[in-house]
């Protein structure tokens, strides 16, 4: 599976405590923990001696102990204790599935294959000291992450769904715009969508630029640059990534992080404002049927296009050439 290859956000950093924690990806269930110095491990959330969950185990001095016989393990995964036999060596065979875990944007990713060598989706917004950076979520959402993207990549429901925060029903007609691929995705520049207030600085409805980049299958990064006459702030530009957790082919897990020119509100404020918009997708998104992206010729539904489903139509072929199938159909 392709998907496996993948880097894919499971849990905010601030998630994982002293206690192991379970989590789903790609419909496998994981358990992350933190050893005595802080590092996490991520290892898949059974037992190798007799299938229980060791999410539901402790950590003991620095190792994971399994809670049905106690077996305990270190960060690479191997057994080092059996309660039962005190003197009993662990063999290099004892040892407990382990994936590649890294912390990125205050989130843990995940990458299930271990001889995959691509490395995380990346953010350019994070890099930029004038940006301030926050996340939103987690959200749980019942639909394939394919889905989630899609709408994410969709202007034309501005005007419908978020009426009066990021749309109106008088500027909904499309702007072309070109799409190019890129080494890890496509890029869809020159987007234009009429907002009543384009940004916190924004005096008023203006155009607002936006370019979208898809650089992993179920990421994406938006970039707004509203009319300079409507900002007093030369180079003006904000960014809003989209990382999504395929939980499962129709379970998702959702966050934002947030590259912002607002250094004042509190965080309280802009995720309010997130929680809001998202909210507003959510039902239409858990509504569409099927819950899988029909990508394939041998789809159970045919979608209807529009020249309008131009990034759209980008992102599904995308998925195809990538052989992506975990949400799709």
């Amino acid at each position: 599976m392709t998907e496996r290859r993948c880097w894919h956000p499971v849990a905010g950093v601030d998630d994982l405590g002293e206690t192991p924690l379970a989590v789903t990806l790609l419909g496998e269930p994981l358990v992350l923990w933190k050893d005595s110095h802080g590092a996490v491990s991520a290892f898949a959330d059974r037992c190798p001696h007799r299938g229980a969950r060791l999410s539901l185990g402790c950590v003991r001095e620095g190792r994971l102990e399994c809670p049905y016989h106690g077996w305990q393990f270190d960060a690479s995964g191997q057994s080092v204790h059996v309660p039962a036999l005190p003197a009993f060596a662990p063999p290099p065979t004892h040892r407990a599935a382990t994936h590649a875990v890294q912390a990125r944007y205050g989130l843990l990713w995940v990458q299930l294959d271990p001889h995959a060598s691509e490395a995380p989706p990346a953010f350019a917004a994070e890099d930029d000291a004038r940006l301030r950076k926050v996340n939103c979520g987690p959200y749980e959402v019942a639909t394939s992450a394919p889905r989630i993207v899609e709408n994410f990549l969709d202007m034309s429901h501005f005007g419908f769904v978020h009426e009066g925060w990021l749309g109106s029903r008088e500027h909904t007609a499309f702007h072309d715009h070109p799409v190019q691929t890129t080494p890890t995705g496509f890029l869809a520049t020159g987007c234009k969508a009429w907002q009543p207030q384009s940004s916190v600085h924004a005096q008023g409805g203006a155009d607002v630029d936006y370019t979208y980049e898809v650089n992993a299958p179920f990421t994406s990064v938006l970039t707004k640059v509203p009319d300079g006459q409507t900002v007093h702030i030369a180079g003006f530009r904000e960014s809003i990534a989209l990382f999504v957790c395929p939980v499962g082919p129709e379970h998702s897990r959702v966050w934002f992080r947030l590259a912002m020119n607002d250094f004042e509100s509190p965080d309280s404020k802009l995720q309010g404002f997130q929680d809001i918009i998202f909210a507003q997708d959510k039902p239409v998104l858990e509504s569409q049927r099927p819950q899988r992206l029909p990508i394939s010729d041998d789809a159970p539904v045919r979608e209807l296009h529009s020249a309008a489903d131009r990034s759209s139509a980008a992102y599904r072929r995308y998925l195809r050439e990538r052989r992506i199938t975990f949400g799709t159909c």
